[in-house]
């Protein structure tokens, strides 16, 4: 009876010296989501891109620039002083603009957007118009061309834009005072 006690005692010794086991997740994702979201945000913005471009092709009488953010734009009115400067970080600057869809439908006029104060880079602004203005010295009026990644996206501004809208702007900076 020591024997087999004793053999029963080896046995779950060495059985119970298994290293453990990772556990297995319940649900495994393959990621395939995140591939059609990709996949529908490239057709989107190559929709757009289209749509702008028909824009920029009817447009004769205006050159306009890619910029390195991913819009385009034109200028109607351009200051040609290299002694006028851009606005820079913390620069306030006064502008007031439009917006339209690429329809052409007007979202917010002249009057529903104001004349606007803004801190560069210290305040919320959306993108596509915090990097044009980057773009502009005082005096001048520029046309964007803003695709709705870089415009208010997805989620819209939560009032009259809504989602995945692209939008233009014609965007006038009054005054630049520099920090």
């Amino acid at each position: 009876m020591k024997k087999l006690g004793l053999c029963c005692l080896v046995i779950f010794s060495i059985l119970s010296c298994k290293s453990p086991e990772a556990r297995r997740p319940i649900s495994v994702k393959s990621g395939s989501y995140i591939d059609e979201s990709v996949a529908r945000n490239i057709k989107l913005y190559e929709n757009e891109k289209s749509r702008f471009q028909d824009i920029m092709d009817a447009d004769t009488n205006q050159d306009y620039l890619t910029s390195q953010n991913g819009f385009w734009y034109t200028f109607n009115t351009k200051v040609e002083s290299d002694s006028i400067p851009k606005p820079d970080f913390g620069d306030v600057v006064n502008f007031d603009y439009n917006v339209k869809t690429i329809n052409g439908d007007v979202v917010y006029t002249y009057a529903e957007t104001k004349p606007d104060t803004y801190i560069m880079d210290k305040q919320e602004l959306f993108t596509g118009l915090r990097e044009g203005l980057k773009l502009m010295k005082a005096g001048e009026t520029a046309t964007f061309l803003f695709p709705s990644a870089i415009a208010y996206g997805y989620y819209g501004d939560q009032n009259k834009i809504t989602t995945n809208t692209p939008l233009i702007c014609k965007v006038t900076i009054h005054s630049i005072i520099e920090n």
